[in-house]
């Protein structure tokens, strides 16, 4: 792809990323944010026509006379403040009587009067017991009047104003999709049924960019639910007017060890009321802000509730809209403190205070947020039933998930059990927990795959692991421009315009000291271009980076099993092939795909919502197809509309003493498709790019199978995560580690956390007296197995 709105002067930039010509951007872009036609196929056609796509991006920040219903000088010079004042939002919109309602309602009152009889059950008169009614009922009331939202429309108006003057100030642009809006107004005005938006959380400024967005344009603001991390003087008070609600971030537990039945009952009748009264919703299903650039796993606890509501009959339908939000850089700058394994500051009104005095001496480049087309929840709902018992009919061998995702490395339900108890019908309380979660995994998936690609997420991705020694300008940005067509390829959009040097000027520039610009005599005078080799700018630009890490995940999955069964082959020939002679190899396309599943569901806690372990409705087998590498060039070979997929996976890993290990060949060969890598040095290139990507995730994960040798005894599993990351960081600052970026405290966990879920889990947890500790399972006592874990995961890992 070409853009042809070059600029010719640096000065010229601010111009073409304000403007953003909307007719050159439009122009062989895809259209992100179709809804799944497998899992909603009656939203599909509902609320959009072909002429959405066309409809363009605009500027929500750039306000001038032709957005208001005035003109002249006056008009020019008041722009902003007349747009804000013509905005359609008055108090009739939102909420009334919440609180009394929510007291009044069923769930509640049996709650109070539970907890009622616990306090006092002991009491026999019925005075005593109405006493202890009256105290719960006024904790309740307490409690309720802590969480609710009570908007202002003058305070949206007012915030509306300072925003768009205040965004404008550090950002050059937060672009958004005028199709995708108008799908969403169109569902707000015309289908009579609550929404509840679930966009992926990058930033505190998620919230208000939402809230600004539906704001301009005429649709009513909806209530948040916030971490009551945010309930704090003054603020607290400013967010409950913009729609804000504070919820637990943990549901704690009351003194004697009980779940707080009351709590939980008063945020379930409150969510419920607001449906009831078709208020909006905002939730955040990640809980909160990405500290690594990729999404958190999904919490599904406040979705949950929305599902329930639907499923009583409390509210006819709930229209789901999944939001990608992107970010050339971040207000936060970076969490390279908590990356490093400092804990989380508190939020407060000062540290927010300096905050924003820092954000307006700064440029945080341009913002793109995405809005998903919106569908039917009740149909999403009716669909997996569906599926479901049509399912348990035909094949009672496999668990099925919310669509058509039985293979295990994808939607397996029951990990490890054995196949008598996976015939049993699945149970509804535990359908119901599945469907809720493969539903949350779903949107989130949906959301970061509709999030647009920034500059300087291409930028860090390029000198991290295609140009980590540092290139020349030139080269950098034909690089840029290659890797745009890459991902257009792919039907992600990009968001950014303009001529391909400028914008990789301006991601240097926002990317500041995590990379080093100097000039080079011997090169004609041209600019070398390098990652900054500290810790912390390597956990930067990996940060930055991973805004990538979905668009290519499957294909490096692809290249790296590729590698691991290339050398299996080596191996099993028993030759003194070198590393150069792996290409002339012939694979087996069968072979090869059990490997990617076996990777895939590996590192299922890092590939949580790529296409590859998408809990939903995307096959392993499909997403991770040779053919998808084949249209790339890298492997000449039959067509890709021919599909042999295998009916099965094997198992994911095994742990087989080697006496007892088995063949692994398929015993119908003959019918097996083989495949060779392209020798094409272009495709060679992509290739080792394409493994670097997957590069720091596996030395962790090695990292970890090696540290797992120290743990002798019992440890405290907090200490042991501590340890192994000092350990990780220490190799790292030696330089052992060959990407420094594997130390990151978000993937230290998540090496903890799949060594414990696996199916035959390598750490055993036990949890006494609230203290979670962990030792070796029985399967990795014996060194022999550890020692297995370690090779079997640098059999993928780029040498």
């Amino acid at each position: 792809m070409c853009f042809k709105d070059r600029s010719t002067s640096p000065s010229v930039l601010r111009c073409v990323t304000s403007t953003w010509k909307e007719g050159l951007l439009n122009r062989k872009r895809p259209f992100v944010g179709r809804c799944c036609h497998s899992c909603t196929p009656q939203s599909w056609e509902r609320l959009f026509n072909p002429s959405i796509p066309s409809l363009g991006l605009r500027n929500v920040i750039y306000i001038n006379e032709t957005h208001t219903r005035q003109r002249g000088w006056l008009a020019r010079r008041l722009s902003y403040v007349l747009f804000v004042m013509e905005r359609d939002v008055h108090k009739d919109m939102f909420t009334r009587n919440v609180v009394d309602n929510v007291l009044n309602n069923s769930r509640v009152e049996t709650a109070i009067v539970k907890v009622a009889t616990d306090l006092d059950a002991a009491a026999s008169q019925s005075g005593q017991e109405h006493k202890a009614v009256s105290k719960v009922k006024q904790k309740a009331r307490a409690f309720l009047q802590e969480m609710v939202a009570n908007i202002s429309p003058a305070f949206i108006r007012l915030t509306g104003w300072v925003l768009l003057r205040l965004f404008n100030g550090f950002f050059w642009s937060i672009q958004i999709h005028k199709g995708q809006l108008e799908m969403v107004k169109k569902a707000a005005t015309e289908q009579n049924v609550p929404m509840v938006f679930l966009p992926v959380h990058k930033s505190h400024i998620d919230y208000l960019l939402i809230t600004l967005i539906l704001f301009c344009h005429n649709i009513k603001a909806p209530h948040i639910a916030a971490g009551n991390n945010l309930s704090i003087p003054i603020l607290s008070t400013l967010i409950r007017k913009l729609g804000g609600f504070f919820i637990r971030r943990k549901m704690e537990e009351t003194g004697d060890g009980k779940k707080d039945i009351l709590y939980r009952s008063l945020l379930h009748a409150y969510t419920e009321e607001l449906l009831r009264q078709q208020q909006f919703l905002e939730v955040y299903l990640e809980g909160t802000r990405s500290r690594s650039g990729k999404p958190s796993p999904a919490r599904a606890g406040m979705l949950s509730i929305v599902v329930d509501t639907l499923c009583t009959g409390s509210i006819a339908d709930v229209l789901v809209v999944p939001v990608g939000i992107s970010y050339d850089r971040i207000i936060e700058g970076n969490y390279n403190s908590e990356q490093l394994g400092k804990p989380k500051k508190n939020e407060s009104l000062w540290g927010i205070a300096c905050g924003v005095f820092r954000m307006l001496r700064k440029n945080y480049g341009c913002v793109r947020v995405d809005f998903n087309q919106p569908f039917s929840l009740k149909s999403l709902l009716n669909t997996a039933v569906l599926k479901y018992a049509n399912h348990l009919c035909h094949n009672k061998t496999h668990m099925l998930g919310c669509c058509n995702c039985s293979s295990r490395p994808d939607a397996q339900l029951f990990e490890g059990q054995e196949e008598e108890q996976m015939n049993r019908e699945l149970p509804d309380d535990m359908f119901r927990r599945q469907l809720i979660n493969n539903l949350a995994k779903h949107v989130l998936f949906t959301a970061n795959k509709s999030s647009a690609i920034m500059s300087t997420h291409i930028v860090a991705c390029l000198l991290l692991y295609r140009h980590r020694q540092g290139v020349v300008l030139s080269k950098l940005v034909e690089d840029f421009f290659n890797m745009k067509e890459e991902i257009l390829s792919r039907d992600f959009d990009l968001g950014f315009s303009g001529n391909s040097e400028d914008v990789v000027m301006r991601a240097l520039h926002l990317l500041g000291n995590c990379v080093n610009v100097t000039s080079s005599a011997n090169r004609n005078g041209e600019f070398t271009v390098a990652p900054s080799q500290t810790v912390q700018a390597l956990f930067e630009l990996n940060f930055y980076s991973n805004g990538l890490f979905h668009v290519f995940i499957s294909d490096a999955i692809i290249a790296c099993s590729i590698l691991s069964l290339q050398r299996e082959l080596v191996m099993e020939s028993e030759s003194d092939q070198q590393p150069d002679g792996l290409s002339s190899l012939l694979l087996s396309q069968e072979r090869l795909i059990r490997k990617a599943a076996s990777l895939s569901h590996f590192l299922i806690n890092e590939v949580a919502v790529a296409p590859v372990s998408s809990g939903y409705c995307h096959h392993l087998s499909r997403r991770c197809a040779v053919q998808n590498e084949s249209n790339n060039g890298i492997f000449p070979g039959p067509s890709p509309t021919e599909e042999t997929w295998p009916k099965k996976f094997s198992e994911p890993l095994s742990w087989r003493s080697d006496e007892e290990d088995e063949d692994s060949d398929f015993g119908e060969e003959q019918r097996d498709r083989y495949l060779k890598v392209s020798v094409s040095a272009e495709h060679q290139e992509f290739f080792v790019f394409l493994q670097r990507l997957l590069s720091p995730v596996l030395e962790a994960y090695s990292g970890a199978a090696i540290f797992v040798h120290s743990l002798s005894q019992p440890t405290a599993e907090s200490d042991y995560t501590q340890k192994l990351f000092r350990y990780l960081l220490t190799r790292t600052e030696r330089g052992v580690a060959a990407y420094g970026e594997s130390a990151t405290h978000y993937l230290v966990k998540n090496t903890v956390r799949t060594f414990k879920e696996l199916g035959v889990s390598v750490l055993k947890e036990r949890r006494e007296n609230k203290v979670t500790t962990l030792e070796l399972s029985s399967t990795f006592l014996p060194q022999a197995n550890r020692n297995k874990l370690l090779q079997y995961i640098l059999g993928f890992t780029l040498l």
